[in-house]
């Protein structure tokens, strides 16, 4: 039988034998951030894919811009002031957890800023708040793409 139209992603991944329901809140900081960053990818590449084919070395490299911590972080920042107490409470708990170190030519501040970010979409992933996890991340994104494109007039000044 077919799922509705409005039915998601979600509703058919759950059908795969073997897939268990997750409580999120059961989950540790550090495994929310792993979904967010899967989930986070997913919506950028699907963003970068969206503006046209090109081979996979552009593409990759455009992604980067966004899911770099650096950028991750920066866009943390913006939606910082739009979060309310829960989700800041969520990213909170995973800027503050113990991980490893961060990756190179990463900052320590702007790593765990990312892994809160990270944590905070794996959140809003796993309990269904799809709504408000694109709302937060078009928040992210819009001010990331100001500064991307900033950034990309001081160059072409210079």
């Amino acid at each position: 039988m077919e799922k509705s139209i409005t039915a998601g992603l979600e509703e058919y991944i759950r059908t795969i034998p073997g897939m268990k329901e997750i409580d999120a809140k059961q989950c540790s900081p550090l495994v929310l951030a792993y979904v967010g960053d899967c989930v986070y990818d997913l919506i950028i590449k699907t963003m970068v894919v969206g503006r046209g084919n090109r081979p996979v070395h552009r593409l990759h490299e455009e992604t980067s811009q966004y899911v770099q911590a650096s950028a991750q972080s920066f866009m943390m920042r913006s939606m910082q002031e739009h979060l309310n107490e829960e989700e800041h409470g969520v990213y909170r708990r995973g800027r503050n957890a113990r991980s490893v170190s961060p990756a190179k030519n990463q900052s320590i501040t702007d790593y765990r800023r990312a892994t809160g970010f990270e944590a905070l979409i794996g959140h809003l992933y796993l309990t269904g708040q799809y709504e408000r996890l694109t709302e937060l991340v078009s928040i992210g994104l819009e001010s990331i793409e100001k500064e991307i494109k900033e950034k990309g007039a001081e160059h072409a000044g210079k």
